[in-house]
């Protein structure tokens, strides 16, 4: 096995297996630890504030546009100018950081590719040091991969990369500075940039990334901070790193104009994240027996919640020259029924033709086979324009109460609590085997969409309003056989993973437990 040369200070309690040296440097780890010592406190505050918010709104308190930044939505500002390389990103695409993923999305001819440490990644160790070795490859056009008799390799034209690291929530525990846990977003922002900001811009790119799970312009102002400081590290211009922020958390919904603004030196705008949004509402009003919503398949774009969050994002960003990125739809090709399969790509059309209609400059796939269906919709829109950000939304208004509307309320039926059930254990059972992003019945399911199924049954259980279509009362004892049934189901139709009874234990767990736990990925990371 090989050995790290260690700054003082730092440790790693993990296999450092061939190769993984050339990542886990001195100098690279030096880096992690100056902004670990720097910004873990502040970090720890804001977590802290979180479950302070948490509290309040358990309690009653509704959230709403803050007074004392008044001056920030109503000031006159922009964002700093996008480079060359983000002016257009019709279509994004997304998804892990193993090798297969990263080539094959690198060359579907999507304007943009968001690689993910995050939601479509499972964080196992070895997941997220290959990965920072296969981008390093993949920057420096020596990728490859021979698998199945068949050799993968990058194409001369490429998607521009975008890094999506860990949320604030979440640490890297085989990553010790001074004893603490260093938080995971940072060791994957900072090993990238240390290995290939400079690479980047000389191959005339940058280093670019998405900002997951902001619940505040607080956090995105610690995230700003982490820019200045390591762009000084390195010796870079201020402003050379761009972030585009998924707003996915009903909070930061309250607070767009001012995450813009504190980024604005390093914006790259705003992106629907609409499945983690939804999973963000359900949290965030788990304690108020009057909220319910409908099967998960009924919560859309349409519903009105999500609509004025949708024209409230858009509005923000193009008033600011700021790109708006639309979600993500999680059908994908199915090769072998025609018919469903064109029912899919009828729902990916009018999904992105939606979001191009109403003047979203971009929009996400997660899969390569829909770049070209995505596209069109996008092109048909701009035409040869790279974005939109010229249709500006004076006449939108959305208010407080318009992003709190929570419909719909039914039908919440068997089946829906039933894929709820299924989905939740055999994404968790993927996930705890090492797989972050897996197609489930003709989905993409990623952590954002186990989060929705666990916490929807978990609701449901306790509104009065979590009643069947056909009159029956969701209860935990009917979550608990249906966990059973569909368990064997699974097994029944050939799942052959050795984790699938844990994945059970854990959602039944989960969902039916008193205390309702923040995130999906916090106890289960312990166990991987």
């Amino acid at each position: 096995m090989t050995t790290l040369q260690l700054p003082a200070g730092v440790q790693v309690n993990a296999p450092i297996l061939p190769g993984f040296e050339t990542i886990l440097t001195k100098e690279a780890l030096e880096l992690v630890a100056k902004l670990h010592r720097e910004f873990e406190p502040r970090r720890q505050e804001l977590l802290a504030a979180r479950a302070e918010r948490a509290k309040r709104l358990d309690a009653g308190e509704r959230p709403d546009f803050l007074p004392e930044t008044k001056h920030i939505r109503e000031g006159d500002w922009t964002i700093a100018p996008l480079p060359k390389a983000l002016e257009c990103r019709r279509v994004e695409i997304t998804g892990p950081v193993e090798a297969k993923m990263v080539i094959n999305a690198y060359n579907s001819g999507a304007d943009s590719y968001m690689t993910d440490f995050e939601d479509s990644n499972s964080p196992v160790w070895a997941n997220l040091i290959q990965g920072q070795i296969n981008l390093y490859k993949a920057i420096r056009r020596t990728l490859t991969l021979g698998q199945a008799g068949k050799t993968y390799k990058l194409n001369d034209k490429i998607a521009t990369l975008q890094v999506r690291p860990r949320g604030w929530h979440l640490d890297e525990k085989h990553v010790l500075i001074d004893g603490q846990r260093v938080q995971g977003g940072l060791f994957d922002f900072a090993l990238f940039m240390f290995h290939n900001a400079k690479e980047q811009l000389a191959r005339g790119a940058g280093p670019y990334f998405y900002l997951p799970k902001l619940e505040s312009h607080l956090e995105a102002r610690l995230w700003n901070d982490v820019f200045v400081m390591t762009q000084n590290e390195l010796g870079l211009p201020q402003g050379t790193i761009k972030a585009t922020v998924l707003i996915e958390t009903l909070l930061a919904a309250f607070e767009m104009d001012e995450i813009l603004y504190e980024l604005r030196e390093h914006s790259a705008g705003l992106n629907a994240g609409r499945w983690d949004y939804i999973f963000s509402c359900i949290k965030k009003f788990r304690c108020d027996l009057d909220f319910c919503l409908a099967d998960r398949v009924k919560v859309t774009m349409k519903a009105p919640f999500m609509r004025a969050y949708a024209l409230l994002l858009l509005k923000t960003c193009h008033h600011r020259n700021a790109p708006a990125i639309g979600g993500m739809s999680a059908l994908i090709p199915i090769k072998n029924d025609p018919e469903k399969n064109a029912i899919a790509m009828e729902g990916i059309v009018k999904d992105k033709r939606s979001d191009a209609m109403d003047g979203y400059d971009g929009g996400w796939v997660a899969h390569p086979g829909l770049v070209d269906v995505a596209m069109k919709e996008f092109v048909d829109v701009l035409g040869d324009r790279p974005n939109q950000l010229d249709r500006k939304k004076p006449y939108v208004h959305v208010t407080a109460a318009q992003l709190i509307d929570f419909k719909p309320e039914a039908p919440i039926t068997e089946a829906g609590l039933r894929m709820n059930i299924n989905v939740g254990i055999y994404y968790l059972g993927s996930w705890l085997a090492g797989n972050g992003c897996v197609p489930i019945y003709n989905l993409m399911e990623d952590a954002a969409t186990a989060e929705i199924s666990r916490s929807q049954v978990w609701q449901w259980i306790r509104s009065p309003k979590g009643v069947l279509q056909d009159g029956r009362k969701i209860t935990a004892e009917m979550v608990r056989k249906m966990v059973a049934e569909e368990l064997q189901g699974i097994k029944d139709a050939g799942y052959e993973g050795t984790t699938i009874d844990r994945a059970a234990e854990i959602f039944e767990q989960m969902s039916t437990q008193d205390e309702f736990a923040e995130f999906l990925t916090l106890p289960l990371y312990e166990e991987i």
